[in-house]
Formats: C-alpha cells, structure tokens, sequence
C-alpha cells in the first residue's frame, strides 16, 4: 500500500496499518505532504507518459543542498568563528558520541538536506535518550515548544526488532510502533506516554555518517538510538551552514557539527 497527501503525515495512523489491515507492508514518501507532489508528477510522466518501467521505492530523502567541508571551513573562518577540522569520520562520531553521552544538545548538519517535514540526520539536533530530562533539556535550550510533543528515536535498521514490537522499515519517521515494554524505560526521552515511537529506522547504505555516529554510540552505551528532532527553533529546517550557525548562536545548543567541522562553547 502507497500513501501520500496530507493523510500520510499521521504517523500514528501509518504505523496501524500492517496491524489491522491485509496490507503487508505500507510506503509513504519522505515528502508525503503537498510537497510531494513534484516527486509524484514526475513519476506519472516517467510511467504512464513515457512508458518507462517503474523505479524501485526509494528509501532516501537526502537529495536536498549539499556544502563541501572547503566551502563550510572558508565561511567560519569568515565569520571569525573558532572550530575544529576532524578530518576522520570515525574520530568524529567518537567526539560526538562522548558529547551526547556526557548531556550535551548537538547540532548535526551533514551531506545533503532532507526532502520532507522529517529531520533524518542530515539536518537534525540529537540528545541522548536515556535522559529523562532530554524533553526539558531541549525545551529549554532551543526548541520552546508544548511540554507534551514528544521527540523522536532514529535506530540503527539492523536493531529495530530488539527494540520495537514491529521490525519493518520506517527510513522517513513516518509510523508510529510500540516500543517493547522491557525496553521503554531504557530510553525515556523518546518514549510516547503509551509506550509508542515515532521511529526512523536507519540503514548504513542510505546515510552512512549518522549510522556511523548512531553506531559510536550504541557501541558505548548498548543503545543503538539518538533522540532526533529537526535543526531549528521555530522557523523552517535549517538548509545552508550560516542558517545552522544562526541557530547554534542564539540558542543554547551545546556543539555544533557542520560536516567535519565542530564548534563549542567555551
């Protein structure tokens, strides 16, 4: 089953579907919203207007704006803001992993953008989910959003069954699945008040960096989940470097990462 338009942001109503339905698997979009009628426009032309075969679903939304870390580096230093270049992935997501271990709010702008309303790690704010003050946390730093709004848990794809009632793909945030019982209390900030989550299940092929940093920190913790809400604060997703440096200045978000580059406070 393939759903799109308004309806098909009503990730609870999306996550029911496989359960009281004969579908067996449900596809929405990453732009399942009015956006995402361009991708649907060309699809009907590729299909039925030029009687190409039909493409493979696709399970990426990271086809937005991209910044070389060249380009990121020159605009820093431009704005004579201090930071450092790790030019190891792998040092990088140990940095980051130790950060969001240690309470800190991080700011995570890597590769391309995302195409849809769903922060999905390229341009997304992360916290640990075991903190039973995460949701306070980034209330009170950055977002100033309803008490009640819940965040959200991006898990590593090959980790989704150990953790939630229903193991199928979910790349774009777009269902709602109960979380085990056994393992709710392991991570609270991403827990719905009914035991539910609204997960993005991440696979390594699709977005290699944040399932390297998910997996620096799963391998520190057990938890292979980051608490994942969009770059922003009460405005649309950050796009371009100086939009996320904007909102890294006036809030106060604890480390920020533009592609390589990270920037703390003092």
């Amino acid at each position: 089953m393939c759903i799109a338009g308004g309806v098909a942001q009503n990730s609870v109503a999306n996550g029911k579907i496989t359960r009281n339905t004969p579908f067996t698997a449900a596809y929405i979009p990453s732009a399942g919203h009015d956006a995402g009628i361009s991708m649907g426009s060309a699809q009907y032309h590729i299909h039925a207007q030029l009687g190409r075969p039909r493409t493979a679903p696709i399970f990426s939304a990271y086809t937005g704006s991209a910044f070389p870390d060249d380009f990121i580096q020159d605009y820093l230093t431009e704005r004579g803001i201090a930071f450092e270049h790790i030019a190891s992935d792998e040092a990088l997501y140990d940095r980051v992993s130790d950060a969001l271990i240690g309470g800190a709010v991080v700011g995570w702008f890597s590769g391309r953008a995302e195409f849809g309303p769903r922060a999905l790690g390229g341009r997304s704010i992360l916290a640990d989910p075991r903190r039973d003050d995460a949701k306070e946390l980034l209330n009170s730093k950055i977002k100033r959003r309803e008490s009640f709004r819940p965040f959200a848990p991006s898990i590593l794809a090959e980790h989704v069954a150990d953790w939630f009632e229903l193991a199928e793909p979910v790349p774009f945030m777009e269902k709602v699945y109960p979380i085990k019982p056994s393992r709710r209390a392991a991570i609270p900030a991403v827990t719905h008040v009914d035991g539910s989550g609204r997960l993005q299940s991440v696979l390594r092929d699709v977005a290699p960096r944040y399932h390297g940093l998910i997996s620096a920190f799963h391998a520190k913790t057990g938890v292979p989940i980051l608490l994942n809400t969009s770059f922003n604060e009460n405005e649309p997703i950050v796009n371009a470097p100086e939009h996320a440096l904007d909102c890294y200045l006036r809030t106060q978000m604890d480390l920020l990462v533009l592609g390589n580059c990270v920037i703390q406070r003092s």
